[in-house]
């Protein structure tokens, strides 16, 4: 069945787009909610405008991901972590544990824009390989560098923080 996009849907169109899509899919979902119409004439001209306005916001959209990608390209995150001392880590660390640190460094990364090779959360200790996917076709590599957390450095930072408290009176 042929169907008129009345909105962006991942993987199947854009506003304004006429698709072919299986029957059901069309009057259980896309047609009662809106999602989509009846490609008549009347219907194509009204969308006509909308689709113009749209593509324009994509095509801005895509270049502002596309600066973003260069930006991020090559850049390196430095995650600490608890790890024995054959360098397994005790959890491990996730799509949001990378993000939430390119975002500290001024990049805008979201969680779900992270993916591991494989598909599976790192860990163990070392350097490794991570793919940003900001858009469908549009990537940037960055390295992630899990260093085992260290009792000593937990004290140092207690003792800097009693210091700090003790010079506030």
């Amino acid at each position: 069945m042929k169907v008129l996009l009345c909105q962006d849907v991942e993987k199947l169109g854009w506003l304004g787009d006429v698709v072919e899509v299986k029957n059901g899919y069309a009057r259980n979902y896309l047609l009662p909610y809106g999602i989509a119409t009846v490609p008549t004439e009347g219907n194509i001209r009204s969308l006509a405008d909308a689709k113009s306005k749209k593509s324009q916001e994509r095509k801005l959209a895509h270049v502002e991901l596309e600066r973003a990608a260069e930006a991020v390209e090559g850049a390196e995150a430095v995650i600490a972590s608890k790890a024995n001392e054959l360098g397994h880590l005790f959890g491990s660390v996730s799509e949001r544990d990378v993000a939430t640190n390119l975002r500290e460094q001024g990049f805008e990364i979201a969680d779900n824009m992270v993916k591991f090779t494989g598909g599976h959360h790192i860990k163990e200790v070392g350097t490794h390989e991570v793919t940003i996917k900001l858009a469908a076709e549009l990537t940037a590599s960055v390295t992630v560098v899990v260093v085992p957390l260290t009792e000593d450095i937990e004290s140092d930072e207690s003792s800097n923080e009693s210091s700090d408290e003790s010079g506030d009176e």
